[in-house]
Parts: C-alpha cells; sequence; structure tokens
C-alpha cells in the first residue's frame, strides 16, 4: 500500500507575511500610541478622531509607499545579479560549470557526482541553477514589489482601525484606558496571528509583539502627560 509523505512549509508565505505584520503593527502601535499621546494632554474626541483618521490614511499611503520603494530596490538587485550571472553563463560557461560543482562539493558531495549534478542541472535550466545554489535566489523569496506595498497599505488600514474603533464607539470618559487596554489585546491578537501563519513559537512572537507596542505607547502617553494642557 502506497502511502504518501506531507509537509508543510510556509516559506511561501515570507514575502507578504513580513509586509502584513509589519503594516497591522504598525497600524495598532502607531494610531494607538497617536491617540494616547493627544487624549494625555487632553485633546478633544473630535479632536482625537481626527488625529485618528489622519494617522491611518497617512501611515497606510507612508507604508505603501516605502514597502515599494525598498522592495523594488531589492528587485533591481536581483535582477542585476542575474544579468551579470546571464553574461558569465555566456561568456564562461566551463568557469561557471566549475563554480557550481563546487558548491555541491562543499555541500558534501564527491566530486565525480558534483559534476554530474552541475552538468545535468545546467543542460536543464543553467540560469536558475546559479541563481537558486550561488546567488541564494528562490521563488518564493524573490522581491515583488506591489504585493508587498499592497499587503503593507491593507494591513497598515484594518490595524489603525481597531484602536480608530475604539476611540469611536468606546466610553469617553474612561477612553484612555479602553485604549490601551484593547490595544494590547489587538496586538497580542496579532501575535497569535503571525505565529500561527508564519509555524513561529506563538508564545515568544506574542511576547514580543506585546512588549515593543507596550512601550511605544507608555512613552508617547507619556510624553502627552508631560507637554498636555486644560482644555
Amino acid at each position: 500500500m502506497r502511502t504518501w509523505h506531507v509537509e508543510i512549509h510556509r516559506g511561501h508565505r515570507i514575502g507578504w507575511l513580513r509586509a502584513a505584520v509589519l503594516g497591522a503593527n504598525d497600524g495598532i502601535v502607531s494610531t494607538a500610541s497617536l491617540l494616547l499621546g493627544v487624549a494625555s494632554a487632553n485633546g478633544s474626541h473630535q479632536s482625537l478622531m481626527i488625529a485618528g483618521l489622519a494617522g491611518l490614511v497617512a501611515g497606510a499611503m507612508s507604508m505603501a509607499a516605502g514597502e515599494y520603494v525598498s522592495v523594488y530596490s531589492q528587485a533591481d538587485a536581483e535582477h542585476a545579479d542575474l544579468q551579470r550571472e546571464r553574461r558569465e553563463l555566456r561568456d564562461d560557461a566551463a568557469g561557471e560549470h566549475r563554480e557550481l560543482a563546487g558548491i555541491y562539493i562543499e555541500r558534501g558531495l564527491k566530486p565525480d557526482l558534483a559534476h554530474q549534478v552541475a552538468q545535468q542541472l545546467m543542460e536543464h535550466d543553467a540560469l536558475g541553477s546559479h541563481a537558486r545554489d550561488e546567488l541564494g535566489m528562490s521563488v518564493s523569496g524573490s522581491a515583488r514589489p506591489i504585493q508587498a506595498a499592497f499587503s503593507s497599505a491593507a494591513s497598515f488600514a484594518i490595524g489603525a482601525a481597531l484602536p480608530l474603533a475604539v476611540t469611536a464607539f468606546g466610553p469617553v470618559e474612561n477612553l484612555t484606558f479602553w485604549l490601551a487596554s484593547t490595544s494590547v489585546a489587538f496586538l497580542a491578537l496579532l501575535g497569535l496571528l503571525s505565529g500561527l501563519a508564519g509555524g513561529a513559537h506563538i508564545g515568544r512572537s506574542t511576547m514580543r509583539i506585546v512588549f515593543w507596542g507596550v512601550l511605544a505607547m507608555a512613552v508617547t502617553s507619556g510624553i502627552g502627560s508631560l507637554f498636555g494642557v486644560a482644555a
């Protein structure tokens, strides 16, 4: 009876998972910190809503632009490396064969077998073999600027909308408490989801996100209290 060995890998999620977690975390932390700072400075409920909405829009656009530019720079570097490798394969195929075989020898193959493997792989896809084994490029890890920009902007907006919703519908009397407590809960949920999606240790992932989020909110709230004036 034939049995199938099924393995679940999460490496293909790196491209969008990093941008999504970064965007959502930044959305929650920056918006909650902004709102806490304004609230600690005795800002009105209207000023809180205006500041929160402005922070959501500006943050989402900033995240999209930043991710697009940075990831596009990575894509340009990858493209330049591939062009250089393509020229080297054209001008010195024998040297590139030796180089690839040397990589396999360092990984534990015997020289004869390493040269055979290099020969067969180069006959099948020379550029792809060198991109993968010499340059360390892979399909799952390749730069995707548009995907990263969209993931960051969308996740930032979703993250920022959470503390903004608490500000809009939460009790005005204890708004600072509700903002802080719910934002910590949102960050903990984000840590849980990111740990599950990436296969990381859930406890460490959650504590890491919550710690830095609480620190940012505490500092911002303290600055608001320090410079606050009576309404």
